[in-house]
């Protein structure tokens, strides 16, 4: 069995870092997807590749992976600069702006 340890990212949608402090355990897929002849569907027998394991830390899901005999791959995130302004969105609406706000 062979799996990958990873920090997810933020999702596109959205500036913040809500779930992006765990790590996961994901499978790899073993076997060959095939496609239904009747509906067109694709179909898989791996039910592995379902398995999706959260850890607070690395070193859990790597203790976790040695334990259970898991041949694992750990990917290390690569970390943004937070673009975080001082007065944030609300400096929007400040009474005490300096410029006009135009839009």
């Amino acid at each position: 069995m062979r799996a990958r340890i990873y920090q997810p990212s933020r999702t596109a949608m959205s500036s913040g870092s809500a779930k992006t402090h765990i790590w996961l355990l994901e499978f790899d897929q073993e076997s060959a997807r095939e496609v239904d002849p009747l509906m067109g569907w694709t179909s898989s027998s791996d039910t592995q590749t379902q398995v999706q394991l959260r850890f607070e830390t690395k070193d859990e899901a790597v203790e976790y992976a040695r334990v259970h005999g898991i041949d694992a791959m750990v990917q290390e995130p690569q970390k943004r600069r937070s673009n975080i302004r001082p007065g944030g969105y609300g400096e929007n609406f400040a009474t005490a702006r300096r410029g006009s706000w135009t839009h």
